[in-house]
């Protein structure tokens, strides 16, 4: 056995027994991945239609008055014009992040809104008419709905569960959740190896992980062909022997 060899089985080895359960793993979430539809695991299946209702823009106070009534003296980064909840609103953003909705018709802030109303957007939000299981404030993102600020949870009793995250500051749906969503998200995190946020593709663990297993496949790729080329020279020389003339006596 020359050293090359002897040296391409001891890196093959080694680097795959380190690097082999993660490889697994990222088959395993592979097939997760391919097998459950991504619009079962967002949730699309119960949404509910969004309504196709036309603004009149005449019948809607101005950009600035709308936003001076949400953030009075505050630089605005963006406003738009949006439906909700069926009625024409501004979505104010200030540079900050913060974001507050104020009726285009009357000039009302409306947000932050109060635990009934978050119900009241869940359930339309929801396509179904499920029970509801329960309503719950967070002051800070959980690690389900990873969005930064308090949110509303309402979760509801559809035997899928299904729990909707609404923004008390921009009165929105910020995430939908079920338990599809759960699994996929558990090989997510394996695959991508980022077990705290969940969310970083390039953190130097996978790197490293990545960089490990195409070290494998070369290491593997070269044994393949030290051996095939092994195999050759055997089978030419006990060719050669077979074929080989007699002395003559």
């Amino acid at each position: 056995m020359t050293a090359l060899l002897r040296w391409t089985i001891r890196v093959h080895k080694w680097i795959a027994l380190v690097v082999g359960i993660q490889i697994v793993l990222w088959v395993m979430g592979g097939v997760v991945m391919s097998v459950i539809p991504i619009e079962r695991v967002r949730g699309e299946h119960n949404m509910a239609a969004l309504p196709d209702t036309p603004i009149d823009p005449s019948s809607v106070i101005a950009v600035g008055q709308a936003a001076e009534a949400a953030f009075p003296g505050l630089p605005v980064r963006t406003a738009h014009l949006q439906l909700w909840q069926g009625q024409p609103v501004w979505n104010v953003v200030v540079q900050d992040g913060r974001s507050r909705l104020v009726d285009a018709a009357t000039g009302e802030v409306i947000t932050p809104i109060t635990r009934e109303r978050a119900i009241e957007i869940a359930v339309a939000d929801y396509a179904g008419d499920p029970e509801i299981a329960a309503i719950e404030y967070f002051e800070d993102a959980t690690w389900e709905s990873r969005r930064p600020g308090p949110a509303w949870r309402v979760s509801f009793d559809d035997g899928e569960g299904t729990r909707i995250y609404v923004s008390p500051d921009s009165g929105l749906v910020t995430a939908r959740r079920n338990d599809a969503w759960r699994f996929y998200d558990f090989f997510w995190m394996l695959h991508i190896m980022d077990y705290d946020e969940r969310e970083n593709f390039n953190n130097p663990l996978l790197i490293t992980a990545a960089l490990l297993a195409l070290l494998t496949v070369f290491a593997g790729l070269l044994l393949l062909v030290l051996r095939m080329q092994r195999l050759v020279r055997m089978e030419l020389a006990q060719h050669r022997r077979k074929n080989a003339v007699p002395p003559e006596t």
